[in-house]
């Protein structure tokens, strides 16, 4: 229904901006009373209870050791007040809290020297089971006879092995509450917009809230509904899915009992004012169905909701049409927005999947006037620090985000074929990548029972089944798609501004509201305040902004497919858990089928690979574009759609990307298939998927593709500039087009030529040094790219149109483009910017063939030697740019800290915080994987 929320939503969320300086405020008995606090005994080694041994998970293992992970910065997540002020004061970190961050980073100065016996260096052994003398803690929660815990001396995975499946997932649960409550916590009222009550009213999290009540304004009948439904709509399976939630909910609720009574619980629940250290006075709330509803619904929007951005669509297409007329700003806006460019690197390579065609004769269009969109408000009647600068602010940077076309994607995938690999056996590095916070979103484990046998990474509060990882003798992983999910419709206003026509019928809009109260905690000093937030529901979706179209007020409203249907893709990852059912690529294709999000879904086993792409892709009305709003009428609405359940229908399954056994597979969130578009701009010749791409094509090409080799690929594709790499050679191809005379601009050519022929990679001059190799060249791109953009495009498209494309997608996104997407320190970078536009203009420049064109050539006006001033100029201006300017420094890097304004820091949701670490462009959670035999 609503649109999805960028996964740079989470980038701000900051619980700890008290939790860094809290010492200074916390009492001399709360800090005695930490530490005299005992420790989880989860964590506890030396545990009386029998040692278990991994002989029967090895026996089903068909992997042979050649199973490997990592998912920094380490297992254990929850940690006591006591451990908390350790951390704060002296830097300590408590058992398993960083141990994975040190071999992820350390891949970025390692990988060149890689054999197959050093992967484990740099990554866990992912077998099943735990060998004899390794075992670190064996634990029967709540004293049950049926389900262990064990968890390993070298990294503290829990390893869950139940006799019954209801012993089974209460171990689940309990582990995750072991390992991550008070991120659950903190997630079950981020996803019910209640999160500055529980955890401090900072902007930053007034800001995140409202950005999710956005996506989702549920109410609680409608979170407790959609677990039922999902159930009841997959028979038996559906009946095992309840169940299984009902015994992993009893699990968490009886670590939190148990914690509670031992004072082992998070210290960040007295930090938060929700107990009390030398009573124990206070409550943690018990969980709930509805709790991972509104878990799953953060994590929905967040990764698997592509779409939306249909106004800002409009707003750029208008643009074009009033520069160059409707004809011609059309084709320019359509060349700009490259639905289906024929150099876009592909994840499946052959066939047509027609998706969401552009129509000859577009129905149902409804454009806003010139200067008509307002946003609609979301805040009201603030009080006190509500109503603070840094709160506004807040709420309006939320605004702007949440109508952004440029969706964070996540994860990438290396899928080569056993055709082309040394063993004869397919060979697979994929992963997720969900940014880097502390304590991290997902959470390993090894989960052994009736119906279940997976290791691997889930969702904090959503882990009774493995999500992504590796079963018996088959693994698989996902990146976001993103393809079109939702839909913008004009309601018509009628009789005031909160009624509209539904089908012909005055309806009365519905008000949802949230009243938040938040007050000076330890953790978070904001000032006392408050603000209610308000959402006026339709049947066709939330509204979003109001204008008026040829003079008639409307409402702008945004229908997602997967809005109200949060829960239903449990029964898919049900499927991928169950060794009974899940025995080849078939079968992982019929479990893929029941995930509802817009994912990228690959498979391994030892035979075989396999690709297919999710979602519930509603079938639009005939003559409909999905890229603009149309009228909320009858005739333009999804075919077959049931406002009351927020059902349509959906194209089948063989209308979906997918394969089996192609050569290889690569994915970095670009273009799933020929004719299949994606919802976010950028998808052209250049896209970070070719940093992949090309790797890989020249393996497969070699032969003999190992473990190995497919991890060194990956790695160096994770330090390439993509600017660097693929469009830097064209652009000193116009400077050299004449002599460079200046020795200033002559310096920076030759530095910019050295860093390309070295690679073009944005790596430290050795391990820990902190220091680039080619920092002057990367400065130098850094300071260029934005400067040569605006000065090649904006004079022939006009600023208005110019600043209407780059709302569509932003210029650039190096990893220290603060100002991009992804942020600051995110790791993630080069998915959005204008380098496929870059390189198309500049080789039609040069004279270069080049399919699917840009509608007319800009730099220079199509004149090489104007073009070449135009490069040149921008070029001058950059070199001359100090470290000082180009990296202004934030709240962790100084000013002109190059490798510091780059790197990767994890973003503290709790009171344990971690040091930076170099930049690498990769997934978070990651899989190395070979099966040498099947069932």
């Amino acid at each position: 229904m609503p649109r999805r929320t960028p996964r740079n939503a989470l980038d701000t969320l900051r619980t700890p901006r008290g939790f860094h300086g809290f010492l200074k405020a916390a009492s001399v008995c709360a800090l005695i009373a930490g530490l005299l606090s005992p420790l989880s005994p989860a964590m506890a080694a030396g545990d009386t209870a029998t040692e278990v041994t991994a002989a029967e998970a090895a026996a089903n293992d068909h992997c042979g050791g050649q199973c490997s992970d990592i998912l920094p910065p380490g297992q254990n997540g929850n940690a006591t007040l006591a451990q908390i002020l350790l951390n704060q004061a002296f830097g300590t970190q408590p058992a398993h809290a960083e141990d994975q961050l040190g071999p992820y980073a350390n891949l970025a100065t390692g990988y060149p020297g890689l054999t197959n016996d050093k992967i484990n260096t740099f990554f866990n052994d992912a077998s099943f089971g735990v060998p004899a003398g390794q075992v670190a803690s064996t634990l029967r929660p709540a004293g049950r006879g049926d389900v262990t815990i064990v968890r390993d001396k070298k990294t503290g995975v829990p390893h869950i092995t139940g006799t019954t499946r209801y012993g089974t997932e209460f171990g689940a649960g309990y582990a995750a509450a072991q390992d991550r409550l008070w991120l659950m916590d903190l997630f079950r009222h981020v996803g019910r917009g209640q999160l500055t009550p529980f955890a401090g009213g900072a902007p930053a999290n007034q800001g995140l809230e409202q950005q999710f009540w956005r996506s989702a304004p549920y109410t609680e009948d409608d979170l407790e509904a959609q677990i039922e439904s999902a159930a009841a709509k997959a028979g038996e399976r559906g009946e095992l899915a309840l169940a299984d939630v009902d015994a992993y909910v009893a699990g968490v609720n009886a670590y939190i009992d148990a914690s509670d009574k031992g004072r082992y619980f998070p210290g960040e629940y007295v930090l938060t004012g929700h107990k009390d250290a030398i009573t124990n006075s206070g409550t943690i709330e018990h969980f709930k169905r509805s709790d991972l509803i509104a878990l799953a619904s953060v994590i929905g929007s967040l990764f698997g909701a592509g779409g939306g951005g249909e106004v800002n669509n409009a707003l750029s297409l208008l643009a074009a049409q009033e520069k160059y007329g409707v004809a011609e700003g059309t084709e320019v806006w359509e060349s700009f927005r490259q639905r289906n460019d024929p150099e876009a690197v592909l994840t499946q390579q052959d066939g047509s999947f027609p998706y969401l065609p552009t129509p000859d004769d577009p129905q149902g269009r409804a454009l806003p006037d010139a200067g008509s969109v307002e946003a609609e408000p979301l805040v009201y009647d603030r009080t006190g620090s509500a109503g603070a600068a840094g709160a506004t602010g807040a709420s309006a940077e939320a605004a702007d985000t949440a109508v952004t076309s440029a969706r964070r994607g996540m994860s990438n995938a290396l899928v080569v074929s056993g055709e082309h690999t040394a063993s004869g056996h397919p060979v697979a590095v994929f992963g997720p990548q969900t940014g880097y916070f502390a304590p991290q979103l997902l959470m390993l484990q090894e989960i052994q029972g009736p119906g279940i046998s997976a290791r691997g990474a889930s969702f904090a509060g959503l882990s009774m089944y493995v999500e992504l990882g590796r079963g018996q003798d088959y693994a698989w992983s996902a990146t976001t798609s993103g393809q079109d999910i939702i839909d913008t419709y004009a309601v018509e206003l009628c009789q005031d501004d909160y009624h509209y026509l539904y089908r012909g019928t005055c309806t009365p809009m519905e008000k949802v509201e949230r009243h938040n109260a938040w007050k000076p905690t330890v953790a978070d000093s904001t000032a006392a305040g408050s603000y209610t937030m308000r959402v006026w529901r339709t049947k066709y979706g939330p509204v979003e902004s109001r204008a008026t179209v040829g003079g008639k007020k409307v409402a702008y409203t945004t229908l997602r497919s997967s809005y109200l249907h949060e829960a239903d893709s449990i029964i898919g990852f049900q499927m991928l858990n169950d060794p009974d059912y899940l025995n080849g690529p078939e079968r992982f294709r019929g479990a893929v089928q029941h995930i509802n999000y817009t994912f990228n879904w690959f498979y391994a086993d030892s035979e075989h690979t396999a690709y297919y792409n999710s979602g519930d892709n509603p079938v639009r009305a005939n003559g409909v574009d999905a890229e603009f709003p149309v009228w909320a009428r009858q005739a333009y609405e999804w075919q077959d759609w049931d406002p009351a359940a927020n059902t349509a229908r959906y194209t089948g399954p063989s209308a979906h990307p997918q394969s089996v056994d192609q050569d290889y597979y690569v994915s970095w969130n670009n273009k799933q298939a020929q004719d299949y578009p994606a919802a976010s701009w950028g998808n052209g010749s250049v896209h970070r998927g070719n940093l992949l791409d090309d790797r890989v094509k020249k393996l497969v090409a070699e032969g003999g593709v190992t473990r190995t080799a497919l991890v060194k690929a990956m790695a160096e594709a994770g330090l390439a500039d993509l600017r660097a790499e693929d469009v830097l050679p064209d652009l000193l191809k116009v400077v050299e087009s004449a002599p460079v005379t200046d020795p200033a601009t002559r310096t920076a050519v030759d530095r910019l030529k050295a860093w390309r022929s070295a690679g073009g990679l944005r790596t430290e001059t050795s391990a820990g040094s902190k220091k680039y190799a080619h920092a002057d060249a990367i400065r130098t791109l850094d300071a260029w790219w934005p400067l040569l953009v605006k000065a090649e495009f904006e004079p022939g498209l006009g600023s208005d149109l110019y600043s209407a494309f780059t709302r569509n997608l932003p210029v650039d996104e190096s990893p220290s483009a603060a100002h991009g997407p992804t942020g600051a320190h995110a790791g993630s970078a080069f998915q959005y910017g204008w380098w496929s536009y870059v390189d198309k203009d500049i080789r039609s420049v040069l004279g270069e063939p080049v399919k699917g064109p840009l509608a007319r050539a800009y730099c220079g006006d199509g004149d090489l030697a104007a073009c070449r001033d135009t490069l040149v100029t921008t070029l001058e201006e950059a070199s001359g740019r100090t470290a000082a300017q180009v990296y202004p420094g934030d709240d962790n890097c100084s000013a002109g800290e190059q490798w510091c304004a780059d790197s990767v820091i994890h973003r503290t949701l709790g009171g344990i915080k971690h040091g930076g670490i170099s930049w690498q462009n990769r997934p978070t959670y990651q899989q190395v994987v070979e099966f040498n035999s099947h069932r």
